[in-house]
């Protein structure tokens, strides 16, 4: 496990975009079908915006049609934290980097993968690293 980073609110609020610290240090969502990743198709690494640890790879991505990215996992087991989430008066799975504890959006048991679970993702809450041609 990566060691976990710790900043002051002030130094996340450097590091990101408004929008990004909305989302990331907030718990908020960007409207469905906006963000810049959501119909991505490149291969590549999902990192975190936050911290850059890796999240989610380009073999794990598919077109769930809700607007969010989506991945059937994370890159490991490890790296993302789950957590019940009560908001919005409903219930639901959080989804948050385990490095930074920034949120990344929900995890919903309709996925397509062998373990049938959606990885709901915030674009403003991933970086996105191409493969290189070598």
């Amino acid at each position: 496990m990566t060691e976990k980073l710790n900043l002051t609110e002030a130094e996340w609020r450097e590091r990101l975009t408004p929008d990004q610290y909305r989302i990331l240090r907030e718990a908020g969502t960007e409207r469905a079908f906006t963000g810049a990743l959501e119909k991505n198709k490149v291969a590549g690494e999902y990192r975190c915006a936050a911290c850059g640890e890796l999240l989610f790879q380009s073999d794990d991505k598919y077109d769930s049609g809700s607007g969010w990215p989506s991945f059937t996992a994370p890159a490991a087991d490890e790296v993302v934290e789950e957590e019940r989430d009560i908001s919005l008066g409903m219930i639901r799975t959080e989804a948050k980097c385990a490095r930074c504890e920034s949120h990344l959006g929900h995890v919903f048991p309709d996925g397509p993968g062998p373990e049938g679970l959606r990885y709901c993702i915030n674009s403003a809450s991933l970086a996105f690293v191409p493969d290189s041609d070598d």
